[in-house]
């Protein structure tokens, strides 16, 4: 007679059964096949465009630094740039003056250099929309398939099928801002050299309005800021994933369920330029994503936002989606 399986193994049995299934789709070769063809076309245009720099300032940073600090002051005067923009541009010169004063260069070359920036640009959109293509439909395309009618058959409760398609989406996620960060610095290295890791980033800007407070500002290791900006895209990309969870467990459609991610990303990121005058907007999850610009000091996209905020609303919005997920899978008729 055969032992039923216990607990841990039966949960061990379910996420490798959604492992296999994840790695058959083939969408994580599809996120790695992504990075690979768009990391080396980002990196030659920023190699193009030192090299561009360097015929203008030679090896003088701190001359292209000065010129960069006279363009952006010489534009405050201008009717054509509107307020917001000149906000911004204030808070840059009081930055690039800072580091000017520390005499160190904030756009080093170097394959570290090009990853801590293309992360930070990628953090808001790139990356989630890479997430979303795996978590959109995890549980939707067994609704499509008609395989959730047999998943769902075996004598393992709801709430464990659901658990372990969860667990198996999160370690994907970790793979995807993994390989992410990898990808990145060894195709960008072979640009611009792997050393970096050493150099100085200042982080710590406070900013009230217009003005940058400069009293908590201090200089960390690139590896250090690395692993900061880690942790938060680590943080964005899982709940990023949970939300789309959410969206399968609710949608029958695969294909509605990817659209209705995509829409809410986007649609965010433009909300992020354009709603700084919209206070309510600061608690979607998706104004929330940029999370490693309060580590540069770039503008929150709503006055009131910090770290700890951002933080919080997206904790709220991910604990949310869980309770929905699993309330909605462990009550709905799914075999319907």
């Amino acid at each position: 007679m055969v032992k039923p399986l216990n607990n841990h193994n039966q949960m061990f049995s379910l996420i490798q059964n959604e492992t296999i299934k994840m790695i058959k789709k083939k969408r994580f070769y599809v996120v790695l096949l992504v990075l690979l063809v768009l990391v080396p076309i980002f990196a030659y245009a920023q190699m193009k465009q030192a090299e561009d720099k360097r015929e203008t300032y030679g090896t003088d940073w701190r001359r292209e630094v000065q010129q960069a600090i006279t363009d952006n002051q010489n534009s405050l005067g201008s009717d054509r740039v509107p307020e917001e923009w000149k906000k911004y541009r204030q808070i840059y010169i009081q930055q690039m003056k800072y580091y000017l004063e520390h005499d160190v260069n904030p756009a080093q070359p170097g394959g570290v250099s090009f990853t801590r920036e293309f992360l930070d640009n990628a953090s808001t959109l790139f990356i989630p929309l890479l997430i979303m293509c795996i978590g959109s439909d995890i549980v939707s395309s067994e609704r499509t398939a008609g395989t959730v009618k047999m998943l769902l058959t075996r004598p393992v409760r709801r709430w464990k099928v659901l658990l372990s398609k969860l667990i198996t989406l999160l370690m994907f996620v970790s793979l995807i801002v993994l390989s992410s960060f990898v990808i990145c610095y060894l195709i960008s290295g072979i640009f611009f050299g792997y050393k970096g890791f050493a150099f100085p980033v200042f982080t710590g800007f406070q900013l009230h309005g217009a003005e940058v407070d400069m009293s908590s500002v201090h200089a960390v290791s690139q590896w250090k800021y690395l692993l900061m900006q880690a942790g938060l895209i680590w943080f964005v990309g899982i709940t990023v994933a949970v939300l789309s969870f959410m969206v399968s467990v609710l949608v029958r459609s695969t294909a509605a369920s990817i659209v209705i991610m995509m829409a809410a990303l986007i649609a965010g990121n433009i909300l992020s330029n354009m709603a700084a005058s919209w206070t309510s907007a600061k608690y979607l999850f998706m104004v929330n994503l940029g999370l490693t610009n309060y580590l540069a000091g770039t503008p929150a996209p709503i006055e009131g936002m910090n770290l700890g905020f951002s933080l919080a609303v997206l904790a709220v919005w991910a604990a949310a989606s869980l309770f929905v997920s699993f309330l909605v899978f462990t009550k709905q008729d799914i075999l319907n």
